[in-house]
C-alpha cells in the first residue's frame, strides 16, 4: 500500500486538473462559433449545464479533501492563492499566465491577507491594447470568488489592492487540529532525495568559524528537510587527500618510525601539521620525499595508507568532539572517497568531446562560465576540480539526487584561543542562533554579547519565552491529559483583538516554512520565532489564561481556550527549535 499523504495529494492534483479542463471547456460552449441558432444549440445547452453541474460537485469534493483530510497543518496562504488564482483566471481568460501575489496583510485593521494581482493586471491588458482600471478588475476577481472555507469577506482599498478577512471559526479550527495533532508538516507532492554538502574540514588542520558557520546552516537546512519528510543525505565532504599528505606521512615516519606497530601519541594534530609543513618549507629533500610519499599512497602501498588512516582517525576525534556539542549527525564523505571515479569522468569528458589542451593541461569550460575547471594537471595528476566533479556525478547517477545543496564556508576567521572559549562558555544553542538569525549570504561579526542578550532576537530570549509559555499550565496546576481533552471538546475562541492576532501567527508556520524551501535563507524562520514570541507577550499581558484570588493566590478561574493558545504557540516554537538543532529542554 502506498503513502497515503502521496496518493492523497495524487487525487488532489487529479481533481484540480479536471475542474481546469471542465472550466474550459464550459468557456468554449459560452462561445459557439455560429450564433446563428443550430440544431445541436439544445445539445450543447444541456451538455453546459451538466459539466456545470459536474464541476461543482468535484469543486465540493476538493474544499471538503483540503479541509477535512488529514492532519498535516494547511498553508493559508497557498489556500488563498489557490482561490484566487482560480477567480483571476476566470476575471481575465485573455492573460497567459496572469500575475498572482497573496500576502499577510502588514496592518490588521486592514485585514488578514491581501491580493496585489489586480495593478499588475491592468498593465498587461494595456500591453495588449485594453485599458481597464485596476479597481474594475479587482471588483472581477471578487465577484469570481468560489466559494470556500476560509473567506469571510473582501474589500477593495487604493487603486486595486483586495483586501482579504478570514474566517475565525476556521482558523479556530485549525488550530483545534494542531493541538489535537501536533506539528505536522504539509502534504509532501513526491518525496524527493536530498543531499546537503556541508561542514567540510580538511584534516589536520583545526575546524574554524567558517566551517561552525557551514555545519549549524547545513544542519537545520538538513532537520527542515526531513521533517517536511525528504529523503535526507547528510554529507561531509572531508579535505582527506592530496600533497598535505605526503608531508604529514613523511613526518610521523621521522617522529614516530614505529608507528606500524605502536599508534603515535598525536594529542596536537595542529602543531604536527605546522611542523611538517616547517619542514615541507625549508628541507628540499623532505620536500622530495614527501612527493614520494604522496605517490605511494596514491598507489594503496599498505603501509602509506595506515599512515593516512592514523592522521585522519586523530582529526576525526576532534571533530567528532564539537559535532557531538552541536548535536549534529553527518556521514563523511571525503574526497578520497571519489578517488576511483575520477578516472571515469575524465573519460566520459573526453568521449563528449568536451576536454581542451592548455600548455599540458586538460581543461573543461562549463556553460556559460569564461574560468576552466581543470581535470587534469600537466603531470598527469588530478585536482579539487577533478574530484568535485566525481563528487556531483556519484551524487546524481548513484544517489539519484534529485536536489543537491552545497552549504559553503564564508571565509570568516576566529583565532584558536577565541573558538577554545566558545565551546567552553556559552551554550551551543545561542551559538547556533546567532548564526542562523542572520542572512547567510551576509557576513556577520561573531559576538557573544550579542549572543547572550535576553532582549531582542536572540535564543536567548525566545528561551527565555519558551520556558514561561510553558510555565503556566504548570503554575495553573492543569496536567497534559486535561490539556488533551480540552483541544478535541473546547472551541477556540477568537474574539480578543491579540486572540486573533496570535492565533493567525501561529498557523502562519507551514508558510514559512514553504518560503525557506524557495529560497533556503534559515533566518525567516528565526524572525518567525520571533514575531511569535512578540506577540504571545502582547497576548498574555493583554488577556488573561488564568485568574487568581488577590489575596489567596489561589485559582479562582481557568480560561481553558486562551490555556490552548499557548500550547499551540508553545508547540510551534518547539518544532522551530527542532529545525534550528536547539534543545530547549536542557534550558528550562
Amino acid at each position: 500500500m502506498g503513502d497515503p499523504v502521496t496518493e492523497y495529494t495524487a487525487r488532489l492534483q487529479q481533481q484540480e486538473r479536471e475542474i481546469r479542463s471542465l472550466s474550459a471547456e464550459i468557456e468554449s460552449l459560452k462561445k459557439p462559433q455560429n450564433l446563428n441558432p443550430s440544431p445541436r444549440l439544445g445539445e450543447l445547452q444541456e451538455e453546459n449545464a451538466k459539466l456545470k453541474y459536474r464541476l461543482n460537485v468535484l469543486k465540493r469534493s476538493l474544499q471538503e479533501d483540503k479541509t477535512h483530510c488529514s492532519k498535516a497543518m494547511i498553508n493559508i496562504n497557498q489556500r488563498l492563492q489557490e482561490i484566487f488564482g482560480e477567480a483571476i483566471r476566470s476575471s481575465c481568460p485573455e492573460l497567459d499566465n496572469p500575475p498572482l501575489a497573496v500576502t499577510p496583510n502588514q496592518q490588521a485593521k486592514f485585514g488578514d491577507y491581501q491580493c496585489n494581482s489586480a495593478m499588475a493586471m491592468a498593465q498587461m491588458l494595456k500591453a495588449k491594447g485594453m485599458k481597464v482600471n485596476p479597481r474594475e478588475i479587482a471588483e472581477k476577481i471578487i465577484q469570481n470568488l468560489p466559494d470556500n472555507e476560509l473567506v469571510l469577506k473582501t474589500e477593495i482599498a487604493g487603486p486595486g489592492f483586495i483586501n482579504i478577512h478570514l474566517k475565525r471559526p476556521f482558523v479556530s479550527r485549525l488550530l483545534s487540529n494542531l493541538l489535537m495533532n501536533g506539528v505536522q508538516p504539509p502534504p509532501l507532492a513526491s518525496r524527493k532525495k536530498v543531499v546537503v554538502d556541508f561542514s567540510s574540514p580538511n584534516i589536520a588542520k583545526e575546524m574554524h568559524v567558517g566551517h561552525l558557520r557551514s555545519t549549524i546552516i547545513g544542519d537545520s537546512m538538513c532537520r527542515l528537510f526531513e521533517f517536511l519528510g525528504y529523503d535526507v543525505l547528510r554529507l561531509n565532504h572531508v579535505g582527506d587527500w592530496g600533497t598535505q599528505f605526503g608531508m604529514l606521512i613523511a613526518h610521523l615516519q621521522d617522529k614516530f618510525p614505529d608507528y606500524l606497530t605502536i599508534s603515535p601519541p598525536i594529542s596536537d594534530l595542529q602543531a604536527f601539521y605546522k611542523e611538517s609543513k616547517k619542514r615541507f618549507d625549508e628541507d628540499e629533500d623532505f620536500k622530495k620525499r614527501a612527493y614520494q610519499c604522496v605517490v605511494r599512497l596514491q598507489s594503496k602501498e599498505p603501509d602509506f595508507i595506515k599512515g593516512w588512516n592514523l592522521i585522519c582517525d586523530v582529526s576525526r576525534r576532534e571533530f567528532q568532539r564539537v559535532y557531538d556539542c552541536l548535536d549534529v549527525k553527518i556521514i563523511e564523505r571525503g574526497e578520497s572517497y571519489y578517488q576511483n571515479l575520477m578516472t571515469q569522468v575524465v573519460k566520459e569528458f573526453e568521449e563528449k568531446g568536451l576536454v581542451e589542451l592548455d600548455e599540458g593541461r586538460k581543461i573543461v569550460f562549463a556553460p556559460g562560465q569564461s574560468i576552466p575547471l581543470t581535470v587534469v594537471k600537466s603531470d598527469g595528476g588530478y585536482t579539487y576540480d577533478t574530484s568535485d566533479l566525481a563528487a556531483l556525478h556519484q551524487r546524481l547517477f548513484e544517489e539519484k539526487a534529485d536536489v543537491i545543496i552545497y552549504v559553503t564556508d564564508s571565509g570568516q576567521v576566529l583565532t584558536p584561543e577565541e573558538l577554545t572559549r566558545a565551546q567552553r562558555a556559552v551554550a551551543f544553542g545561542c551559538v547556533k542562533y546567532a548564526d542562523l538569525s542572520h542572512n547567510r549570504i551576509n557576513d556577520y561579526v561573531f559576538s557573544f554579547d550579542k549572543m547572550l542578550d535576553d532582549r531582542g532576537n536572540t535564543a536567548a530570549y525566545l528561551l527565555y519565552a519558551f520556558t514561561r509559555i510553558r510555565s503556566i499550565a504548570r503554575l495553573a496546576n492543569i496536567e497534559e491529559a486535561t490539556l488533551k481533552k480540552a483541544a478535541e471538546t473546547s472551541e477556540i475562541l477568537l474574539d480578543h483583538d491579540k486572540e486573533w492576532k496570535l492565533g493567525k501567527c501561529i498557523l502562519r508556520f507551514p508558510e514559512i516554512l514553504q518560503k525557506i524551501l524557495d529560497d533556503l535563507l534559515l533566518h525567516t524562520l528565526c524572525d518567525y520565532l520571533y514575531e511569535l514570541a512578540t506577540t504571545f507577550t502582547e497576548f498574555y499581558d493583554s488577556c488573561y489564561c488564568v485568574e487568581k484570588d488577590r489575596k489567596t493566590g489561589e485559582v479562582v478561574k481557568i480560561n481553558m481556550w486562551r490555556m490552548l493558545l499557548c500550547e499551540a504557540t508553545a508547540a510551534i516554537m518547539a518544532k522551530g527549535f527542532d529545525i534550528l538543532g536547539i534543545n530547549p529542554v536542557e534550558r528550562m
